[in-house]
């Protein structure tokens, strides 16, 4: 079953045990992954449901709904402050890969990317890809950019944390003993965050942390914090 290749879909394809293949599935299917009739893949539809399919024709015959068990046991909610250039791109990527559940990209003060709506649609669809590689059940969801003081007051669990690089803050390591089901963290961008920023995020309720004595990129930081996440829930 690992062996069988996997495309997602939307959650509306799936019907009457068939699935509705649009011209690109079936291109993909066909011509790149080159299966034929008859054949059996896997679809998931982002939202935590996988199904063994087998094609036929244009449409895909639904053979059994599939167990799959590959997502964090908590809700990772990641901030981040937008990064220069198409260093998005790859925060995206690599923080799907390693379980978060939400990414809030943020304009900091010291914010030099001010994304276009196709940027959204374009990480939206790297998610999509990166979950389906990485054999998640849920595609995680990437929310419209907003300014950070609107994203820190949307976010009330009780575990909320600020990556800082520089002050005596204790490592992201020693926190995260008592997590239960949810957590936000947020990472800052070239530059780090300012004094305001910080202050604001605490009367919030986030608590700074460190991850480590050295100075991480905009675009390492976010995944250095998923990791650590990551090894301490799924020890």
């Amino acid at each position: 079953m690992s062996q069988l290749q996997r495309i997602a879909i939307a959650p509306f394809q799936f019907q009457q045990r068939q699935i509705l293949l649009t011209k690109e599935q079936q291109h993909y299917l066909g011509r790149v992954l080159r299966l034929r009739e008859g054949d059996r893949f896997i679809a998931m539809d982002g939202k935590g449901k996988w199904w063994l399919a087998q094609l036929a024709g244009e449409q895909a015959r639904v053979l059994e709904a599939l167990l799959v068990e590959t997502e964090l046991p908590v809700s990772i909610t990641l901030i981040v402050a937008l990064p220069k250039g198409n260093g998005f791109d790859e925060v995206v990527r690599c923080c799907t890969e390693l379980g978060v559940t939400c990414i809030a990209p943020v304009l900091s003060d010291r914010t030099l990317l001010h994304p276009s709506p196709q940027k959204l649609e374009r990480w939206r669809r790297i998610a999509a890809e990166a979950a389906e590689q990485s054999e998640r059940s849920f595609v995680p969801t990437i929310l419209e950019p907003v300014v950070f003081d609107t994203a820190i007051t949307a976010n009330q669990t009780s575990h909320r944390y600020i990556c800082e690089a520089r002050g005596e803050y204790p490592h992201l390591n020693k926190v995260l003993s008592d997590i239960s089901d949810e957590i936000v963290i947020a990472t800052g961008p070239e530059g780090g965050w300012t004094t305001q920023e910080i202050e604001n995020a605490i009367t919030f309720g986030f608590q700074p942390v460190s991850l480590g004595r050295r100075i991480l990129r905009a675009v390492t930081a976010p995944v250095v914090a998923l990791s650590l996440i990551t090894a301490a829930c799924e020890v």
